[in-house]
Order: structure tokens, then sequence, then C-alpha cells
């Protein structure tokens, strides 16, 4: 499973960059900060434009991150994909047809740890690692689990971009725009 080797998946952060993102060539976008009440119609313009809503469920204003709120994104809005750090979400994602995307943050040994143990049980279909700056940790990661992995958070540079890549991660998520136009 890729994202039809779209190596950047570009994280709109507010609706100013929505229409920039809807006029690019970026096929998936991923959303980040924005408001419930939004996301029907976010939902609606994207599909006029061809693009595929990976939608960062613990960042939308407005929502929990239970039980209920994983069967509203998965029945009423029905992304293409579901980043979450919640088990909830990434099950209910997989169950529903949804790529499911664990975001797993590599604060230290114990959180990793503890990742490992969450990974077993969601079997998600990628994972998010976080800070993406750390392109060792995307091979161990990978090695480890056999899950395909995207890198991001603190990715500020061309260069961390291609470190993350050649480190094995299937495609970077970013907010920078600048990364966007540089990758399109």
């Amino acid at each position: 499973m890729s994202f039809h080797n779209q190596k950047i998946l570009p994280a709109m952060r507010n609706l100013k960059q929505l229409e920039q993102l809807l006029n690019s060539q970026f096929e998936y976008i991923v959303l980040l900060e924005v408001h419930l009440s939004n996301l029907k119609s976010i939902k609606a313009e994207a599909n006029k434009h061809g693009k595929k809503l990976i939608i960062h469920a613990d960042l939308i204003q407005g929502l929990k991150t239970d039980d209920y709120a994983a069967e509203f994104l998965c029945n009423d809005i029905c992304p293409a994909g579901i980043i979450s750090t919640r088990a909830n979400m990434i099950l209910k994602a997989k169950s529903k047809g949804i790529i499911a995307i664990q975001r797993m943050f590599l604060l230290d040994t114990i959180a990793l740890e503890k990742s490992y143990s969450l990974l077993e049980r969601t079997k998600p279909d990628f994972i998010e690692i976080l800070p993406g700056v750390i392109p060792q940790l995307i091979s161990e990661v990978h090695a480890r689990t056999g899950i395909s992995i995207i890198s991001g958070g603190l990715i500020r540079s061309e260069e961390h971009v291609q470190d993350a890549l050649n480190a094995g991660a299937k495609a970077v998520t970013t907010s920078n725009a600048e990364l966007w136009a540089a990758f399109s």
C-alpha cells in the first residue's frame, strides 16, 4: 500500500491552505486543526477536485477521540485515511477499509516500547513517526514491526525529506508549503 508514489503528504493547518491544496497536483492531503463543522464541506470540495483526505482525528477541533467520533468519521465523512494516536480510531478505520495511520512519538525508549505494544494490537496500515528527523529510527521501527512508515514533525528542509525517504519512509507529512512546492 502506498500513496501512488506521492512522497509528500501536505498537511493543511488552516482553511486558507485548502484552496492551494485543492488546486495542487497532490492526490492525498492531510487535514490538521480544522473545526468539526467544516469537515463535510471540506470533504465535498476535496471530492470535486479528485483529492483524497487523510484526517488527523486527534487534531479536529470539537471532536473527541472516542468510539462515537470514530463512527462519525468513518461513516459520515468517509476519508481515505485516519491518523491517530488512539487505538479505537485505528481499529475502527481498519474495520471500515479506511487507511489507518498510527501516530508514534519518539520521546524515549520507554515510549518506543509502549508504542511497539500498541502497534501489535492495532496493526495499522502505516506508522507516522514523529519527529521525522531521526532517520535511523525510521528503519529500526520498520524492521521491528514490518509496517510501512510515514515520517512527520520538525521536517524543515528538503534534506530532512530526503533523509527520511532514504531511511525507508514511504512518505513525509509536512505543513511547510515551501516543501510542498519543492516536491510537487
